[in-house]
C-alpha cells in the first residue's frame, strides 16, 4: 500500500492512494489553513468509520442477514498536549434492517473491533474505545 501526499498552498495538501484516488486536507484557520477540506486526523477518524462498517456489512450479509443499512457515528477526544492522539473514541452504530437479532449485530461488532478493523485496532492502542448500536427495522 502508498500514498503520496503533495503540498498545494497554504496548509492545503492532495493526497494521491495507490489505487489513484484523490483526498484533499487542509488546516484550520489559526494554523495557516483555509478550512476548503477535512483535517489529516478527521480522515483517520473517518478511515476507521468506514472501516468498521465496511466489516459489519460483509460480516451480516456474509450470514445472509437482511441488513438494509449501516452508520457509525463517531465522537473523539484528543490529548491536550503534542503529540495529540486520540485518548477516546466512541462508535456508535445504528443498522438497520429485517429481523436482525442483537447478539448478530453485536457479534458483526465485536468481530470488527477485535480481528479485523486495522484501523481502530491500531487506534485502540493510544484511545479508549468502545461501542454502542441501535438497530432499526426495516420496512
Amino acid at each position: 500500500m502508498e500514498c503520496t501526499i503533495k503540498w498545494v498552498d497554504g496548509m492545503s495538501f492532495i493526497a494521491e492512494t495507490g489505487t489513484g484516488h484523490l483526498v484533499a486536507m487542509d488546516g484550520a484557520p489559526e494554523a495557516g489553513g483555509r478550512n476548503l477540506a477535512p483535517r489529516p486526523m478527521e480522515l483517520m477518524l473517518a478511515g476507521a468509520g468506514g472501516c468498521t462498517a465496511f466489516d459489519v456489512v460483509l460480516i451480516l450479509k456474509r450470514g445472509r442477514h437482511d441488513v438494509r443499512g449501516c452508520s457509525v457515528r463517531l465522537e473523539a477526544e484528543r490529548a491536550d498536549a503534542d503529540p495529540k492522539v486520540f485518548t477516546r473514541i466512541r462508535f456508535i452504530y445504528t443498522v438497520t434492517g429485517r429481523n436482525l437479532k442483537r447478539e448478530t449485530v453485536e457479534r458483526a461488532i465485536h468481530l470488527s473491533a477485535e480481528k479485523y478493523c486495522s484501523a481502530s485496532i491500531m487506534l485502540g492502542k493510544t484511545a479508549e474505545i468502545t461501542h454502542e448500536c441501535e438497530i432499526i427495522e426495516a420496512d
